[in-house]
């Protein structure tokens, strides 16, 4: 008998849920104060979501330069950080904007 076309998409969205991270009590805390509607779930899951966006992408740059954001630029460095952009990321949630650095 072939599987349904619900049941794939549901395993895979099980697959999904087993290979997220543990988020500690102390960060839902901070988020999660009382009853939220779903508004406020999903204003707060797109706040979350931005932070680790633009935190990923200065350990990137961070990376890629060989310093970090602060610290000052090695002499044998050529590359610097320029700032920041804004832009628009589509997500599975909307669009989200976001600030890249430079």
């Amino acid at each position: 008998m072939p599987i349904s076309k619900t049941r794939m998409k549901n395993a895979a969205i099980a697959a999904k849920s087993a290979a997220l991270p543990t988020i500690p009590k102390e960060l839902l805390e901070q988020f999660v104060s009382g009853p939220m509607t779903g508004e406020q779930v999903n204003a707060a899951s797109m706040a979350f979501k931005k932070a680790l966006i633009e935190r990923a992408l200065g350990a990137e740059l961070g990376h890629h330069l060989g310093y970090a954001s602060g610290a000052s630029k090695p002499e044998s460095a050529t590359n610097q950080r320029n700032g920041k952009s804004g832009k628009t990321v589509i997500t599975e949630d909307g669009p989200l904007r976001i600030e890249v650095p430079r």
